[in-house]
């Protein structure tokens, strides 16, 4: 299933894409005497298996559901966890030609990274498909764009084994981990570049991990007003998403709702020559394949 949050008359609720449109989940199981608590994608992943059982019921009869069912020209998508829990986790370095162009962009000696380097992005750098990225020529003059898959935690846990660590994922989505190079550089780490107000578009939907089997064999493109930069594929990954998952919960609790952004692969702005940062108008559009495409425009304030 893919899971969406709308905004519909004011109100914002979540739905799951059917053929007809979406379906207006907590409408829906109101309109079916159901008493799950389908109000908000975190709220159905919060809600484990019983909740997705009801989701794949209320799917699987959408055409008779009446006032529940909306075309989907009549809603505006917002990001599938429009106000995440707590800070985004991030993987940094994550693809062997992005560590090697950034080496030689920086003239700097070659290391590839050994465990997963892990930072944040805030909680209000989310923003939706559609949305505008700020860019604030008083804070950066070299903002740039970077793909990722973003893998979001359905069961929770702590010290999670790699061996079983897909069993706590809930689905996967796409990420634009938009980073003002400047400040990463000028303050000597990733937090404050990356954690500037919209800079993480995420969605359009999350895709339930049922419905993708083997997320390695994905592939995750973004092109910016229509060239490509970004092209790879999710198993180029150093380290792949049991790993990921097993090193980050290694005494750290993860949460159902928890984001989980997967890095990024070459072709980023400020490795290209000359560097290629972005302006006013540009437009980025990310896609990874059976998951969609996710498109945001950059503005000047």
């Amino acid at each position: 299933m893919k899971f969406i949050s709308f905004r519909y008359k004011d109100q914002i609720a979540a739905g799951v894409v059917v053929a007809e449109g979406v379906l207006n989940l907590a409408a829906a199981a109101k309109a079916a005497g159901e008493t799950a608590d389908l109000s908000s994608t975190l709220a159905i992943i919060r809600g484990g298996e019983e909740s997705l059982a009801i989701c794949r019921r209320l799917a699987s009869h959408a055409a008779q559901s009446g006032e529940a069912l909306l075309p989907m020209s009549q809603i505006q998508k917002l990001a599938p966890i429009p106000q995440p829990i707590r800070n985004v986790f991030c993987v940094g370095r994550n693809y062997v030609d992005h560590v090697k162009e950034g080496a030689a962009a920086m003239r700097a000696e070659l290391k590839l990274p050994v465990v997963p380097q892990f930072f944040t992005k805030a909680t209000l750098t989310v923003i939706g498909p559609g949305a505008d990225v700020r860019l604030d020529r008083k804070l950066t003059q070299k903002l740039d764009y970077e793909v990722e898959l973003a893998v979001i935690i359905g069961r929770g846990g702590r010290d999670i084994a790699a061996s079983t660590a897909l069993e706590h994922v809930f689905g996967y989505s796409i990420a634009n981990d938009v980073t003002a190079r400047d400040l990463q550089r000028r303050h000597e780490q990733w937090f404050k570049g990356k954690s500037l107000d919209s800079t993480l578009p995420l969605g359009p939907s999350i895709v339930s991990s049922d419905e993708i089997d083997d997320p390695k064999a994905l592939e995750l493109s973004l092109s910016v007003n229509g060239q490509e930069r970004q092209r790879a594929r999710v198993d180029q990954m150093i380290f792949d998403i049991p790993t990921i998952i097993a090193s980050l919960s290694a005494g750290l609790t993860l949460l159902p709702g928890d984001i989980i952004a997967t890095g990024t692969p070459s072709g980023v702005g400020f490795a290209m020559t000359p560097p290629q940062y972005l302006h006013d108008g540009d437009e980025m559009l990310a896609r990874i394949d059976r998951i969609g495409e996710l498109r945001n425009r950059v503005v000047e304030v």
